[in-house]
């Protein structure tokens, strides 16, 4: 028996990464999920991964409405609503304000800001009661770190949502928390620094900062997804929960 044994589960940006690894979390936990993302080949890769009869996926990005739409008209017509919606797709990369263009500050907030709001505003209406959506975050809404404001100050609007969406929701018994993982080893992680030299030696310097000595897993950021989308967190609502190895903490 699994935490969310008859559950249906939407992740957003689940072909690789944190997300990936949610979504093969939630299904082993016993959930249907369907997955979403931009890069199809690597959509249905993951769909092997899970395994084809416990999840679906559409391909679309969370910046456009209209791709959104069709996510949730598959999702619709499975007849099952929404239990768990965990809003994960996400871009990055370094730039200093004096670098930065329009265009970078647009994409970021396009997809982490208004992409995570309408994922989350267009599920309303099939997310049954009592249902659990997990927004990830990132530490760095915490953080001034050097050439990454755009990312940080649109991870501190996801932070700020997860507090007002819960106090809007709380009426259907829906639970709105964030996790906010820090230096996780991901493909994307490592887009964010440009290649593969540059994330390498920036490993370096992460690990000699981190106190558990490493990087992070994505399947340790998933397990807390998995807690948050269970009843095992019924009495959480409203929280950011970090997967850090203790960097923001001690």
């Amino acid at each position: 028996m699994g935490r969310l044994d008859g559950k249906t589960a939407v992740v957003t940006g689940g072909s690789s990464g944190i997300g990936l690894a949610s979504a093969r979390r939630l299904a082993d936990e016993g959930a249907f999920v369907f997955i979403t993302g931009r890069r199809e080949a690597e959509l249905m890769a993951a769909v092997r991964t899970i395994g084809p009869e416990r999840a679906a996926t559409v391909v679309g990005d969370v910046a456009a409405l209209a791709d959104l739409d069709r996510l949730y008209a598959d999702v619709r017509a499975r007849g099952r609503g929404v239990d768990v919606l965990v809003a994960n797709a996400a871009t990055g990369s370094f730039m200093s304000l004096e670098q930065t263009t329009e265009e970078h500050l647009d994409e970021t907030f396009a997809v982490n800001v208004r992409g995570t709001f309408f994922t989350v505003q267009k599920a309303l209406p099939l997310l049954n009661d009592g249902a659990a959506i997990v927004l990830i975050g990132s530490t760095a809404a915490d953080r001034g770190m050097d050439a990454f404001g755009a990312y940080a100050a649109s991870k501190a609007a996801v932070r700020s949502f997860a507090r007002t969406w819960s106090v809007e929701l709380k009426g259907r018994g829906i639970r709105v928390n964030v996790v906010s993982p820090a230096w996780i080893e991901t493909p994307g992680g490592t887009a964010a620094f440009g290649d593969e030299e540059t994330a390498r030696a920036m490993e370096e310097l992460v690990v000699a900062t981190v106190p558990k000595g490493r990087m992070g897993r994505p399947d340790e950021a998933a397990a807390v997804v998995a807690f948050l989308a269970s009843e095992e967190s019924s009495y959480v609502v409203g929280a950011n929960l970090y997967v850090d190895g203790g960097t923001n903490q001690i």
